[in-house]
Parts: structure tokens; sequence; C-alpha cells
């Protein structure tokens, strides 16, 4: 893997000098390692695989040259992004809305969480570019006809962003319906990127290309280092009973009190809990998970962003992807089960050669978790020393308290019960689906 040569610009790349001046107009004037390798290739016409870690400009790899492709070519929906979730949907959009400004460039998002209907009349306009979830295109794909979905079957570009997680099963029938009305491989181009390249994602490119396709452009960034070399990355063994009390004094320490700071956790309950335990105890603390509303979800991360809060508690669906430059400490309050999520957990900090900390909490059930994770990292975590058993004990009654009244609070409205109506109704509309297939 070659270094980025440090006489490469956007310009030596090939881009138009609009694309050149708008990028210039966001103090963007270097190209990363993955956008130095991924642009030209893009332009030439080849299908691409790029990986890199997170924070390294993956989105502006592929937009860029999207956006110079169609400015010479101007017509219906030009690319479709796909990503797997609703928040880096609309980080992606802000981007493509950001560059494609100086042109007059349209998009569209289509996500769960917003108005159905709203994003139907928007496909049918023709957007340029169209940025979705595959749960929700494909629920629109099943459900409309050609004045609505028919601006796909033209597509140039098909991009699908954290490629790792699309390409999971999970994601397989949703996939399955979204490519339906798309060209075939062989009359577009398809980009996939990922901050985890796996074995699946490299076999991609041994497979035979499609007719009239070279095999695609595999290009992989840092992909030796697991987080970046400015965290430090420490560890509080602590009872598992009393994690509220050690989060509340490690966030009150002095040397953390203005921090901002993402608490990861493993299950949307807790992250409620702990947003309402913390708010109830003075800190400015807001959420990211599943279970909120879309426009919560996005006001949320548009406070912690401005800092107006400065602590957000998140489950993983803000792990990856997300720009959120000034985090400055990641807490790990539940350890994750994939040593790689740990990694896109740590990555929300110490971007861009900024220094950061992640400090994860160990239980005694934890050890085993911790060893993978640290052979998967390839480093040692330290112990953080700034957190004593003395000054915990001195905050338990307090904390306890803040926690009870945050219990009695999610029972009074009923968290949790939309989650599952909404489960009900999905899995009532997914029969109805399987019926209306079978007939």
């Amino acid at each position: 893997m070659a270094d980025l040569n440090e006489s490469v610009t956007f310009k030596s790349l090939g881009l138009d000098k609009w694309l050149v001046d708008a990028l210039a107009s966001m103090s963007i004037r270097k190209p990363t390692a993955i956008q130095a390798a991924c642009i030209k290739p893009i332009l030439e016409g080849n299908d691409c695989i790029g990986g890199a870690r997170t924070g390294s400009g993956k989105t502006a790899a592929f937009a860029l040259p999207i956006l110079q492709k169609w400015s010479r070519d101007p017509w219906g929906v030009y690319a479709l992004v796909l990503t797997p979730t609703r928040e880096l949907a609309l980080q992606i959009a802000e981007q493509f809305a950001a560059l494609g400004a100086p042109v007059d460039l349209k998009h569209a998002v289509v996500v769960g969480g917003m108005d159905m209907m709203q994003q139907c009349l928007a496909l049918s306009r023709r957007p340029h570019v169209v940025i979705a979830t595959p749960g929700r295109l494909a629920d629109i794909i099943r459900s409309n006809g050609d004045e609505t979905i028919g601006g796909l079957k033209r597509c140039k570009f098909l991009v699908l962003d954290e490629a790792d997680r699309l390409l999971n099963p999970s994601f397989a029938d949703e996939l399955e319906d979204c490519m339906s009305v798309l060209p075939d491989g062989s009359n577009r181009q398809t980009l996939l990127f990922t901050a985890t390249m796996t074995d699946a994602i490299r076999q991609l490119t041994e497979q035979p290309p499609k007719p009239g396709r070279s095999k695609p452009f595999l290009h992989e960034v840092e992909s030796s280092l697991a987080v970046p070399s400015t965290l430090q990355q420490t560890y509080i063994l602590l009872p598992s009973y009393v994690r509220e009390a050690y989060l509340h004094t490690l966030l009150s320490l002095e040397v953390n009190e203005k921090k901002s700071a993402i608490i990861f956790v493993n299950r949307t309950r807790t992250a409620e809990l702990i947003r309402r335990t913390l708010r109830a105890l003075g800190i400015r603390v807001t959420a990211l998970h599943s279970d909120m509303p879309q426009r919560e979800r996005v006001d949320s991360l548009g406070r912690f962003r401005a800092q107006a809060a400065r602590v957000l508690v998140a489950t993983d669906v803000a792990s990856r992807g997300l720009d959120i430059p000034t985090v400055e400490m990641v807490v790990n309050y539940d350890l994750p089960r994939d040593p790689d999520d740990y990694v896109h957990r740590v990555g929300r900090t110490a971007r861009a050669g900024r220094s950061g900390e992640s400090v994860t909490f160990v239980s005694e059930r934890d050890v085993l978790l911790v060893e993978a994770i640290e052979e998967r990292v390839n480093a040692k975590m330290t112990k953080y020393d700034g957190v004593s058993d003395n000054m915990v004990v001195k905050n338990l009654t307090t904390v306890a308290e803040a926690k009870r009244e945050a219990v009695v609070q999610m029972d009074d409205d009923k968290f949790g019960e939309q989650r599952d109506s909404r489960r009900r109704k999905r899995e009532g509309g997914d029969r109805k689906q399987v019926k209306k297939r079978k007939e």
C-alpha cells in the first residue's frame, strides 16, 4: 500500500474546477488517502471497493466523482446510495447537498421514520441522487409502480456505504428488492465502501466481471491499523451493579467535566435510562437510539454537534460513519460482543490526527471480551487511575435515587411500548406481503 503522495491534489485527480472550488469553500484542500486512491478510477468508469477507517473521507471519495460525471450528463436519478442507518443517510445527504450546491443538485432521502408518501412524491420527481436505507426503499418498491420508482431503472451508480453491514444476511431480502429495479451490473458503476474490509468483500474482486466491465478496483487504507495512533485506550474494573455511579463519577471529574463524550451501550432501554439518570444529576446529556422518533434523533444529534449537550448516550447506531468531529472521550459502558464494534465505537474520537481517550467499563464477566478486543487492536488497555472506589461510594446514594426516578418515569411513559407496537405492525405487514407474493 503506497503512502499518500504529497503532490496529489484534487485537480491532479481530474476533478473539475467547480468541484475544487466547492471543496476550497469548505476548507478542504488536500485529498485524504482513500480519496486520492479512488476518485480517479471511479472517474475512469471502474467499479470500486474502498476500505478505510471511520473519519477518513470515504463519503467524498464516491460523492465527488459521481457529482462530476452527473454534471456532464445531468438527467434523472443518476445515483442510488444505500446505507444501513437513517443517521448515516441524512449525513451523506448533507455532503451531497453541500458539494452539489453550485450546480443545483437535487437529492432525496428515503428512510424509515419519515412520511413515506412524501418520499414517494420526491422519488417521482426524479431527483439526481437518492440516499436510502434498504428497508424503506424496498417498502416503496413493493407498493408503487413506475410513476414513482421508474427513475431508478436508468440509474448510473449504485453505492453501498458501510458495505460490510449491508451485505449481512439480515439485509438480503431488502437489497434484492432494491437491486431488482436497477440496471444490471454491466450497465452501471457499483461502488462499495466500508470501514471493515471483510474477506467476503475482498473476494468480490475475484468473481468474473460483468460483460463489458473490468474487475473492481480495490484499495484499502491503513488496513493494518485498528484504532488511531493518537487514541489512549483505558479501562476501569468495576462491579456490574454500580456502573451508573462509576459513570457519573468519571464524567464529573475536573479533568472531564467540560469534555464532549459518547457513552456506548448495548440496549436502547439502557441508553434511555442513563440519559434520564444523568439529566437528573445535572449533566447536559442527549441520546441516540432506535426507539426514538426520527425527528428526535435528528434533533438530538444536532444538539450534540452544536455542543448544547456535552454527553451523547448511544447504541451502536452512532458508531458507524457519523461525522461528529468534537468527541474527546468515548466510554464503553457496555462492552460490545464483536471486537470490530469496539473499533468503530472508539473511532468516534481521535479523528483526523487529534488526540482522544476511550474508557471501557470491565466487570467480572467481561475478561474474555477484553482479551478478544486487545488481540483485535493489537494493543493493551491501561488502567484508568482517575476514579477511585472511595469517590464512587460518596456518589452511590445520589446516583441510586436519580436512577430510581428515571425508572419510574420510563414506566409512566410506557417506554418501549411504541417499539413493540411497530414491530407487531411490521410483522403483520410482512405476513401480508408473503401472502400477496404467493398469490
